[in-house]
Protein backbone atom coordinates (compact mmCIF):
# COMPACT_ATOMS: atom_id res chain seq x y z
CA UNK A 1 0.00 0.00 0.00
CA UNK A 2 1.59 3.07 -0.97
CA UNK A 3 1.74 6.37 1.30
CA UNK A 4 -0.97 8.81 1.09
CA UNK A 5 -0.64 12.01 -0.91
CA UNK A 6 0.79 15.02 1.25
CA UNK A 7 -2.22 17.69 2.07
CA UNK A 8 -0.83 21.23 1.53
CA UNK A 9 -0.15 22.89 4.21
CA UNK A 10 -0.13 27.21 4.09
CA UNK A 11 2.32 29.37 4.65
CA UNK A 12 1.46 31.89 6.91
CA UNK A 13 3.54 35.63 8.13
CA UNK A 14 4.55 35.16 12.18
CA UNK A 15 2.69 37.38 14.32
CA UNK A 16 2.00 37.17 17.43
CA UNK A 17 -1.50 37.04 17.68
CA UNK A 18 -1.18 33.92 15.29
CA UNK A 19 1.25 32.26 17.56
CA UNK A 20 0.30 32.81 20.41
CA UNK A 21 -1.08 29.38 21.09
CA UNK A 22 2.25 27.68 20.39
CA UNK A 23 4.27 29.86 22.14
CA UNK A 24 6.18 33.75 21.92
CA UNK A 25 7.17 35.10 19.28
CA UNK A 26 10.85 37.30 19.83
CA UNK A 27 11.18 40.92 18.62
CA UNK A 28 11.56 44.21 18.66
CA UNK A 29 8.01 45.78 18.11
CA UNK A 30 5.98 48.79 20.17
CA UNK A 31 3.57 45.99 21.00
CA UNK A 32 6.08 44.44 23.70
CA UNK A 33 7.65 46.26 27.09
CA UNK A 34 10.50 48.86 25.81
CA UNK A 35 12.74 51.20 27.68
CA UNK A 36 16.03 53.59 27.28
CA UNK A 37 18.70 51.96 29.06
CA UNK A 38 22.65 52.64 29.30
CA UNK A 39 22.33 56.42 29.30
CA UNK A 40 20.09 57.04 26.61
CA UNK A 41 22.14 54.87 24.19
CA UNK A 42 20.28 51.05 24.26
CA UNK A 43 16.50 50.26 23.70
CA UNK A 44 15.67 47.12 26.03
CA UNK A 45 12.69 44.81 24.40
CA UNK A 46 12.46 43.30 28.01
CA UNK A 47 11.02 40.11 28.71
CA UNK A 48 10.06 38.71 25.57
CA UNK A 49 9.64 34.64 25.79
CA UNK A 50 9.01 33.11 29.00
CA UNK A 51 11.89 30.42 28.98
CA UNK A 52 10.80 27.23 31.55
CA UNK A 53 13.48 24.78 32.45
CA UNK A 54 11.18 22.37 33.92
CA UNK A 55 11.71 20.12 37.10
CA UNK A 56 15.15 19.84 38.33
CA UNK A 57 16.24 21.68 34.47
CA UNK A 58 18.48 24.55 34.06
CA UNK A 59 18.41 26.86 31.19
CA UNK A 60 21.38 26.59 28.43
CA UNK A 61 22.49 28.24 25.44
CA UNK A 62 23.28 26.78 22.00
CA UNK A 63 24.32 27.51 18.76
CA UNK A 64 22.14 25.58 15.92
CA UNK A 65 23.61 25.68 12.34
CA UNK A 66 20.84 24.72 10.01
CA UNK A 67 21.69 23.69 6.36
CA UNK A 68 18.78 25.11 3.86
CA UNK A 69 15.48 23.20 2.86
CA UNK A 70 13.72 23.30 -0.33
CA UNK A 71 10.89 24.35 -1.69
CA UNK A 72 8.84 22.05 -1.86
CA UNK A 73 9.11 20.42 1.38
CA UNK A 74 7.82 17.85 2.85
CA UNK A 75 6.33 17.52 6.77
CA UNK A 76 6.58 13.73 7.74
CA UNK A 77 7.49 14.35 11.24
CA UNK A 78 6.93 16.41 14.47
CA UNK A 79 8.70 16.93 18.07
CA UNK A 80 7.91 18.27 21.39
CA UNK A 81 10.20 19.10 24.22
CA UNK A 82 7.82 17.89 26.96
CA UNK A 83 9.38 19.11 29.98
CA UNK A 84 10.49 22.23 28.85
CA UNK A 85 10.52 25.46 26.13
CA UNK A 86 12.99 26.14 23.67
CA UNK A 87 13.44 29.02 21.97
CA UNK A 88 15.24 29.64 18.16
CA UNK A 89 16.70 33.38 17.59
CA UNK A 90 18.01 33.76 14.01
CA UNK A 91 21.49 35.30 14.06
CA UNK A 92 22.29 34.77 9.79
CA UNK A 93 19.78 37.26 8.57
CA UNK A 94 17.71 34.88 6.61
CA UNK A 95 14.05 33.95 6.79
CA UNK A 96 13.13 30.22 7.88
CA UNK A 97 10.01 28.19 8.33
CA UNK A 98 8.05 27.66 11.42
CA UNK A 99 6.08 24.06 11.27
CA UNK A 100 3.98 23.83 14.80
CA UNK A 101 0.70 22.05 16.03
CA UNK A 102 -0.82 21.73 19.34
CA UNK A 103 0.26 20.77 22.63
CA UNK A 104 -1.56 17.45 23.58
CA UNK A 105 -2.37 14.10 21.49
CA UNK A 106 0.04 13.39 18.69
CA UNK A 107 -1.14 15.69 15.53
CA UNK A 108 -2.56 15.19 12.53
CA UNK A 109 -1.80 16.75 9.40
CA UNK A 110 -5.04 19.01 9.67
CA UNK A 111 -3.83 20.55 13.22
CA UNK A 112 -0.02 21.92 11.49
CA UNK A 113 0.14 25.48 11.01
CA UNK A 114 2.93 26.72 8.93
CA UNK A 115 4.89 30.42 9.46
CA UNK A 116 6.99 32.39 7.56
CA UNK A 117 9.48 34.28 10.23
CA UNK A 118 10.82 37.04 9.02
CA UNK A 119 15.18 37.26 9.78
CA UNK A 120 14.78 39.56 12.99
CA UNK A 121 11.60 37.14 14.40
CA UNK A 122 12.87 34.27 16.96
CA UNK A 123 10.20 32.12 18.39
CA UNK A 124 9.69 30.38 22.07
CA UNK A 125 8.02 26.77 21.54
CA UNK A 126 5.65 26.49 24.70
CA UNK A 127 6.22 23.21 26.98
CA UNK A 128 5.17 20.20 24.78
CA UNK A 129 4.24 22.18 21.61
CA UNK A 130 4.94 19.98 18.74
CA UNK A 131 7.39 21.64 15.87
CA UNK A 132 9.18 20.75 13.23
CA UNK A 133 12.91 20.77 13.21
CA UNK A 134 14.62 23.63 12.21
CA UNK A 135 13.93 24.50 8.71
CA UNK A 136 16.42 27.21 7.61
CA UNK A 137 15.86 28.92 4.06
CA UNK A 138 18.12 30.41 1.43
CA UNK A 139 21.67 29.06 3.50
CA UNK A 140 23.33 27.78 6.00
CA UNK A 141 21.88 29.83 9.01
CA UNK A 142 22.78 30.33 12.45
CA UNK A 143 20.18 30.11 15.46
CA UNK A 144 21.18 30.74 18.96
CA UNK A 145 18.78 28.70 20.99
CA UNK A 146 17.94 28.81 24.77
CA UNK A 147 16.80 25.40 25.98
CA UNK A 148 16.87 22.97 28.87
CA UNK A 149 19.41 21.03 30.28
CA UNK A 150 18.74 18.38 33.24
CA UNK A 151 17.58 14.54 34.26
CA UNK A 152 14.36 13.28 32.18
CA UNK A 153 13.28 12.54 28.51
CA UNK A 154 12.93 16.27 26.94
CA UNK A 155 12.40 14.82 23.30
CA UNK A 156 9.45 13.25 21.63
CA UNK A 157 9.53 12.74 17.79
CA UNK A 158 6.33 11.28 16.05
CA UNK A 159 6.12 10.44 12.14
CA UNK A 160 2.66 11.90 11.14
CA UNK A 161 0.16 9.45 9.43
CA UNK A 162 -0.24 11.67 6.74
CA UNK A 163 2.48 13.96 5.18
CA UNK A 164 1.99 18.10 4.74
CA UNK A 165 3.66 19.58 1.74
CA UNK A 166 4.65 23.13 1.94
CA UNK A 167 5.38 23.67 -1.93
CA UNK A 168 6.10 27.59 -1.31
CA UNK A 169 5.71 31.13 0.18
Amino acid sequence: MSAPTPLPLTVRSLTREAFAPYGEVIEASDAVQHFTINAGNTERYHDLARIEPGPDGRVIVSLFRGQPRALPFTVTMMERHPLASQAFIPMSGRPYLVVVAPAGAVPRVEDLRVFLARADQGVNYATGVWHHPLLALEGVSDFLVVDRSGPGHNCDEVQLETAGLIAGM
